[in-house]
């Protein structure tokens, strides 16, 4: 069990892996975006936002407009959501490029379905609920099930189902929390607090989270989210580009490991109507569980 990554928060966050593919060496990583959004300059559709959160602001210099008093965060909103997205991942022992395929029930459900470029069927296919993760490795013909706390205790902080949305939508993940926020350069810095972990929401003119930061007080593990190339979609601006940066300490030799993962979505739909979330397991591995 290593060298490719695959499935669902395994995938997205390099957390479990699986034997690699015989495939060709696919491509390097997409160009990334993090430069153009720390200097202010990415390219950004403005369209009327729908759903937002008001937050107070603290610390604002007098000399400030009032309008600068509360901060409207445009959230993404939805009931489903479907696409397509290439997905770079590299890390000290991987470097690959999946195709996936996308599906979304908001707080409730995602599927994603996994193919490697030049081979023409599915790898693998994942079921995200709030509480659990199902995997199915057709590759290797393995199924397992796992829990949120499972993929934890990797990285040392709390990874959950809300994480897991945000990373897709660009909505931040932490909204019920008390929010102190200030001013920095550009942005709106919302931070918050929850429990050891440390929260920084950069917020851009457009009222689009642009940056998200997520840090452990005390192993200091970071998870930050880069988030790009906003389009008009459904009278809200939807992130294509998210840029995803994993950097921890590992306890067998204390070293420190990054893994980054480029998402480059190349369709995008917010639908009304349901969506079906196929997931069929042959009997003989639901047996095996």
């Amino acid at each position: 069990m290593n060298k490719l990554i695959i499935g669902g928060i395994a995938l997205m966050l390099g957390i479990a892996s699986c034997k690699k593919p015989a495939i060709n060496k696919s491509p390097e990583l997409v160009s990334t975006t993090t430069d153009s959004l720390k200097n202010g300059t990415s390219n950004v559709v403005v369209a009327p936002t729908t759903d937002s959160s008001k937050v107070s602001v603290d610390n604002a210099p007098k000399t400030e407009d009032a309008e600068i008093e509360k901060v409207s965060v445009d959230e993404v909103d939805f009931k489903y959501l479907k696409g397509k997205a290439k997905v770079g991942i590299k890390s000290a022992d991987v470097n690959q490029t999946v195709n996936m395929d996308i599906r979304a029930k908001k707080d409730s459900v995602i599927w994603l379905n996994l193919s490697v470029p030049g081979l023409p069927v599915s790898i693998a296919t994942a079921v995200f609920t709030k509480d659990s993760v199902k995997i199915h490795n057709k590759y290797e013909g393995s199924y397992n099930v796992y829990r949120y706390d499972h993929f934890s205790e990797k990285f040392k902080f709390n990874l959950t189902f809300d994480i897991l949305q945000a990373l897709i939508v660009g909505n931040r993940p932490f909204k019920k929390n008390k929010s102190r926020v200030i001013r920095e350069n550009e942005y709106f810095l919302l931070k918050q607090h929850e429990g050891k972990v440390q929260i920084d929401n950069y917020i851009g003119q457009d009222k689009k989270l642009k940056k998200l930061l997520v840090t452990q007080d005390v192993t200091n593990t970071k998870l930050e989210m880069d988030f790009a190339d906003f389009t008009a979609l459904n009278n809200t601006l939807f992130p294509l580009s998210n840029l995803i940066t994993v950097e921890y300490k590992s306890e067998k030799d204390q070293k420190i490991y990054q893994t980054v993962i480029n998402i480059k979505h190349t369709k995008v739909e917010l639908l009304d109507e349901p969506l079906q979330f196929p997931f069929k397991v042959p009997e003989k591995l639901l047996k095996k569980n």
